[in-house]
């Protein structure tokens, strides 16, 4: 196992009351999966992913990342937002350094680095480029860029296509999948789209509310390119949508 959840719990304060936000979680993730993480709105899935990139602390329960206790952020594992984070003022080669700033490495070397993975994404012509310039599906694959750049080992994708028109989501994840294929990165990404959770996910951990509670999880058995048309597809689809009580 690579990721390691263990009775994780998480409870907020709200004036005299005790909100649980997550209840007893325990789940064990491999190195180089793509686990999607569905549920309604108000199940704790950008919680347990806050907690699990370091951002937030359990109130309960035990989170390990290669055998180390998650308790701070670090450059081994990065989020990608639904909302890019992009710096206005910064071209797109700038936006991409940014996270190697930090680290001792020269500036031409930045330069090679962030080149790199601009041109990963397809946005070589764009490098100079800021971000106004650019459709929301290219200044996501600049904050895609960015992540990679400082060569993490875990990906967090907190509902990073939700704002995307339909066929630019489409695009952005057959893209997604590509890099996770060439780059053999894990890959934990928040979604309450059922059907893109199929297309992208080898297992799919299925939540329920109130508080957020494991419900199900779902091994995604399909080979790539997936066919969102096909039988098998509609199937695992239909499975998943069985678990939601909805009238």
């Amino acid at each position: 196992m690579y990721i390691d959840i263990q009775g994780l719990t998480k409870k907020f304060k709200r004036g005299e009351q005790t909100l649980m936000v997550l209840d007893n979680i325990s789940l064990t993730i491999n190195q180089g999966e793509f686990i999607c993480l569905l549920g309604p709105s108000g199940c704790g899935k950008t919680t347990l992913l806050n907690i699990l990139a370091g951002f937030e602390n359990a109130s309960e329960g035990s989170v390990l990342i290669d055998g180390e206790v998650v308790s701070t952020p670090t450059s081994r594992y990065v989020t990608i937002f639904q909302n890019y984070g992009l710096l206005p003022w910064r071209n797109v080669r700038h936006n991409v350094e940014l996270g190697l700033e930090g680290k001792k490495i020269s500036k031409s070397k930045r330069k090679e680095i962030a080149e790199k993975y601009i041109c990963l994404v397809g946005l070589d012509k764009f490098a100079n480029s800021n971000p106004a310039q650019l459709s929301g599906g290219m200044q996501q694959r600049v904050a895609i860029a960015r992540a990679l750049a400082v060569s993490p080992d875990i990906i967090f994708m907190d509902e990073p296509f939700g704002a995307l028109d339909a066929m630019t989501r489409m695009k952005m994840q057959d893209e997604i999948l590509e890099i996770k294929r060439s780059q053999n990165k894990t890959i934990i990404f928040v979604t309450h789209d059922i059907d893109e959770a199929v297309y992208l996910a080898d297992r799919i951990i299925v939540f329920s509310p109130n508080p957020g509670r494991i419900k199900e999880i779902i091994q995604v058995q399909l080979k790539f390119p997936r066919d969102r048309n096909g039988y098998d597809f509609i199937r695992i689809r239909d499975k998943v949508f069985s678990l939601f009580d909805i009238h």
